[in-house]
This record gives C-alpha cells, sequence and structure tokens, in this order.
C-alpha cells in the first residue's frame, strides 16, 4: 500500500489515509504574486477543489494510469519525428477521455493537439515525447545493460512528461465538470525535441493564438520551478552539403572533386575559430553523409551542425560565421554547397506570476516518499558512474529567478525550443523528480530509473503541482492576468521574438527515420503490455533494484 501522507493544499489541510479530513484555516492566498484578495467564501470553495483534485490525482488509479502511460511510452522508444505509436497511443486515451484529437500540427505527422472545455482561460500543457539514439537500458538495472543493444531509448526521460500531463488534465477537466467551471484545457506534445525540431512551427502554424498560459514541464531530479532570463542556449541547426564531382580513387582522383574534403576543411576552419568565439557558445557537428566507398571519390557528403549562443542576434552571427566557412570549404575544393535548417530555439524566459503559483503549489505538494530500494538504485547507479553519491531529493529548492541575466555571466549550455513558445505566451516550466543526479544526460544511463516506482512518484507529484496550478489559474482570473502584464510589459518590452526558422524552411520530418526502422522491429517484441503486467519491471523480470554484487 502506498504512503500517504498529509499536505496543506490553499488554505486547507489534507490528511490522506483511508479517507480526506479537511481542516478550514483562515489563511488567503492574498499574498501570493498574482493573486487579488479572494472573499472568503471564495477561498474556501477554491480550497476545497484543490484539495479533491490533488486527492483525485494521488488516487490508486490516477497513479496506475501515470505509471502505465510512463512505461508504455519509455517501451515504444522512438526517436524525434518518429513517434508513430506514442501518439497513436497517448491520443488514444485522450480521445476516451472526451477530448478532441487534430493530427499532422504544422505538418508534423506525428504532431497533434488535444482540446476539451471552452472559453477562457486557454491553458496549454505540453511535454516533449522523443528519446535519444543508442540509450536502450533496461530501468532498474544500476549498470548497462540494454532492452536492444544498439538501439534507441529513453536517456532523457521524456517519457514520462506528457502522461503527467495527461493525469493532470484528466484531474481538472473532472472537477471543471463538478463545478461548472469555464476554460479550456490544450494538451501538445514536443515532438523532436532533441532535434529542436518542431516548437517554432508549432507557433508559426498559430497554435498558440488562443492560448492564455502555457503551463510546461521537463523531467528533472527534483520539484521546481523558475523564472525569467535563462541560462541555457538557444540555436540554429543546420545541414551543410556539398557536391562534386566522383573518380575512380586510385585511377584518376585528379578529375574528383571531393565533397567529403570539403566537409573536412570546414569543419578544420571551424575547430580552428572556436578559440575566437564567445566563451558563451557551443558548438558541435556530425557528419551525416562521408561518401559511399573509399574507392570512389565522394559526390557528396554533409554535415549537421549546432550553433549554440545565448541570445538571438548571437545565434545568427555563429550561423553567418558557419555559412562563410561553407562558402570557403566549397571554393577551396572546388565544389558547390547548399543548406538547410533542421530546427531552432530561442533562449527561454519563464513567467514569474505563473512561476510564483506553481511553487506554491510545489510546496503544498512536496516531494515524493522514496522507498529503500528508490534510494539505493539511485547511489548504485551513482557509484557505478563516479558521481558524488547523493541519493535521491529530499528538499525542495527555493525560488529563483531574474529578469535579465548579465550576459558575463551565462557560459552557454543546452537548449529547448520551448523558448519559441515562452516569447509567444506566458510560460512557466515544472521539473519533477522522476530521475535523480548520475547520468551526463542523453545518455543510456539517464534511462535507468524511467520506467521504475521513482518516475512513477516523480509523475504522480508532478501531477499534483501540474493540476493545482490548472485550478489556480480557473479560478483567479488575477493570476492569469498579472502574467500577461509580465510577458507584455517586462518580458517583451524591450526585446521582441523573431524567429530563426526561415519563410522557406520546413519540418525535418525525415530524420531519424532508417534509424527507428532499422530497430523497430525488435523494439516491438518488448512493447509494454499492461493488460497482462502490472508494470514494465515486471514484464522484463526485473528485480528491483538490480545491482552490482561484490565479488569477494
Amino acid at each position: 500500500m502506498r504512503q500517504l501522507r498529509s499536505v496543506c493544499l490553499a488554505g486547507l489541510v489534507v490528511v490522506a489515509a483511508g479517507g480526506v479530513a479537511l481542516r478550514a484555516q483562515s489563511a488567503s492566498p492574498a499574498g501570493r504574486a498574482g493573486a487579488a484578495a479572494v472573499p472568503p467564501a471564495a477561498d474556501a470553495r477554491m480550497a476545497r477543489i484543490k484539495a479533491a483534485v490533488a486527492a483525485e490525482v494521488r488516487s490508486p488509479a490516477m497513479f496506475d494510469l501515470g505509471q502505465q502511460m510512463n512505461d508504455m511510452v519509455f517501451s515504444f522508444a522512438e526517436l524525434g519525428f518518429q513517434e508513430v505509436e506514442t501518439a497513436k497511443y497517448l491520443t488514444g486515451i485522450l480521445e476516451k477521455e472526451g477530448f478532441t484529437i487534430e493530427r499532422g500540427v504544422g505538418g508534423i505527422p506525428t504532431a497533434w493537439v488535444a482540446r476539451w472545455g471552452s472559453g477562457s482561460p486557454v491553458i496549454a500543457l505540453g511535454s516533449d515525447v522523443d528519446c535519444i539514439p543508442q540509450a536502450s537500458q533496461k530501468p532498474g538495472v544500476a549498470y548497462r545493460d540494454p532492452i536492444v543493444d544498439g538501439a534507441p531509448g529513453h536517456g532523457e526521460g521524456h517519457n514520462s512528461g506528457t502522461p503527467l500531463n495527461i493525469v493532470a488534465a484528466i484531474a481538472a477537466k473532472r472537477a471543471m465538470t463538478r463545478e461548472k467551471l469555464t476554460g479550456t484545457l490544450v494538451i501538445w506534445p514536443g515532438i523532436a525535441e532533441e532535434q529542436l525540431g518542431t516548437k517554432a512551427y508549432y507557433v508559426r502554424a498559430g497554435l498558440f493564438t488562443d492560448v492564455d498560459v502555457v503551463l510546461y514541464n521537463h523531467v528533472g531530479t527534483n520539484l521546481a520551478t523558475g523564472w525569467g532570463d535563462s541560462r541555457m542556449s538557444g540555436l540554429i541547426s543546420v545541414e551543410y552539403t556539398f557536391t562534386g564531382e566522383s573518380a575512380h580513387s586510385a585511377g584518376a582522383p585528379w578529375r574528383g572533386k571531393s565533397a567529403l574534403d570539403a566537409v573536412e576543411l570546414m569543419n578544420a576552419g571551424w575547430n580552428a575559430r572556436r578559440e575566437h568565439l564567445r566563451l558563451q557558445q557551443r558548438s558541435h557537428y556530425v557528419i551525416t553523409n562521408g561518401g559511399d566507398q573509399p574507392n570512389v571519390v565522394p559526390r557528396n557528403a554533409s554535415v549537421w551542425y549546432y550553433f549554440r549562443e545565448t541570445d538571438y542576434d548571437g545565434i545568427k552571427r555563429m550561423w553567418s560565421i558557419g555559412d562563410k566557412m561553407a562558402d570557403g570549404a566549397a571554393l577551396m575544393t572546388d565544389t558547390t554547397v547548399t543548406s538547410r535548417v533542421l530546427g531552432s530555439a530561442w533562449p527561454s524566459h519563464m513567467n514569474k506570476a505563473l512561476a510564483e503559483t506553481m511553487y506554491a503549489n510545489i510546496q503544498a505538494v512536496g516531494l515524493p516518499t522514496w522507498s529503500e530500494a528508490d534510494v539505493t538504485l539511485a547511489k548504485a547507479t551513482q557509484t557505478e558512474l563516479g558521481v558524488p553519491v547523493v541519493g535521491l531529493a529530499t528538499t525542495i529548492p527555493p525560488l529563483s529567478g531574474q529578469e535579465a541575466i548579465p550576459d558575463d555571466d551565462k557560459r552557454g549550455g543546452g537548449s529547448d525550443d520551448i523558448g519559441d513558445i515562452s516569447w509567444t505566451v506566458p510560460t512557466v516550466s515544472l521539473s519533477y523528480p522522476a530521475n535523480f543526479q548520475a547520468g551526463p544526460g542523453h545518455n543510456w544511463a539517464n534511462a535507468i530509473p524511467m520506467a521504475t516506482p521513482i518516475a512513477h512518484k516523480g509523475v504522480n507529484a508532478g501531477a499534483q503541482v501540474q493540476a493545482l496550478t490548472v485550478i489556480d489559474l480557473l479560478l483567479q482570473p488575477a493570476v492569469v492576468t498579472a502574467a500577461k502584464d509580465y510577458f507584455t510589459n517586462v518580458q517583451t518590452k524591450a526585446r521582441t521574438y523573431m524567429p530563426l526558422i526561415r519563410p522557406q524552411d520546413t519540418p525535418a520530418t525525415h530524420l531519424n527515420q532508417g534509424i527507428q526502422d532499422k530497430y523497430r522491429p525488435a523494439l516491438q517484441k518488448f512493447y509494454y503490455d499492461p493488460t497482462k503486467y502490472k508494470t514494465y519491471l515486471e514484464q522484463l523480470g526485473i528485480t528491483y533494484p538490480t545491482v552490482r554484487t561484490k565479488t569477494p
């Protein structure tokens, strides 16, 4: 039986232990950011509704729904733009719950939007669903042990975020029906986030035209949120393709024009240029086509770059340098070069009023109760990887935020195309503890907890926070007003969003198809079957946790 504990929710003490005991308190939410003074009757109603919503999310049925969705998406292990089974499964659940589904959003076959309700506010819940190449890993096993060797896997934890949103939305929807609350719930998936491939196209397609606020989430190691400027980077993702002339590599190499030489010269030039770029930049590349075989001078060759910087102007500057490098490499090899944009992302900026409202719910919900087995898995994995052995999160971090971080204080880092959405509509992001500190990111080790009780508990805690924040937005119009005021009069007052994608750019839906086609037949044998097994761990026959045993 799951351990339930008492939490304070918007003026109520909720004791969940076989029942719910409620005790009214006189505290008003007026002190919370964005909230106006609330009459006592309205305050009591809001507290009652929030208590019921939190209890519903925690219920065994909803906990199990979140666990099943989490494990199912984990088992699909689909890369960006190839999330076919994931989309079919999740939209099927939403349709059964009465949501209307629009598929193929923005010209992206695996993209969809689910809607329920009517009127304002329109609240959009989003999270990513794609996985990582070569990250296949048995969950709950604290060392390298792939399900299918070389196959993709959820080494970023994106299998958990949309299940979290669906659980939260269902609980909020039921409360809206009971209480006759006006509002519209929208759920959307971040397709191909690892390629930064779709969210700018969502914006272009008008997905957020009628949306008042966006509640985003991303897997993490704690319950947390923040507001303001980001220390993360934005980026442009560009593939350069060189075209030359083939020839016999031994018989008549002088008659060839090597496109691969052009790729290598561009890379050599870029690597020399790094020393003279800002410390804030991050740039990396892979050769996606190096030719056909050694005895044929490569007529075609391609290299794929990510150019990261901390603001729009910096990204455009990096892109321009890359274009010049490519032109120079083509000139040196007597080849021609073309390029195409495969993805983009603005640096994000999260909304202060939304973050403060969400943080109050984070404090109310609190961290999950970790079992001894959970902690053992975390510490065994940390030991295996040679990182600090800290176990699992036990303390919620403070809310942090800064309207503008001085550029000299930024040192670059990862990117997320939620940035484009955050500059289009007031947005906040929830981090939830479905993982732990251990893996280096984008790695098999980050998949270890993602279909275990750690992820299941983290998803449920995050769903409580997300659902309670939805209720705040439905019942407190002043929060939505404050969010829009910050967005208009602070965030975008002196900065205007200009998409990095150009009018001629289209989603790179071809990406990852070959990899997924190669591994899908083997992965299908391991798809989770919740009609036969309570959890994916049970289906795989994994003892939780499985750790290395010391030899005498």
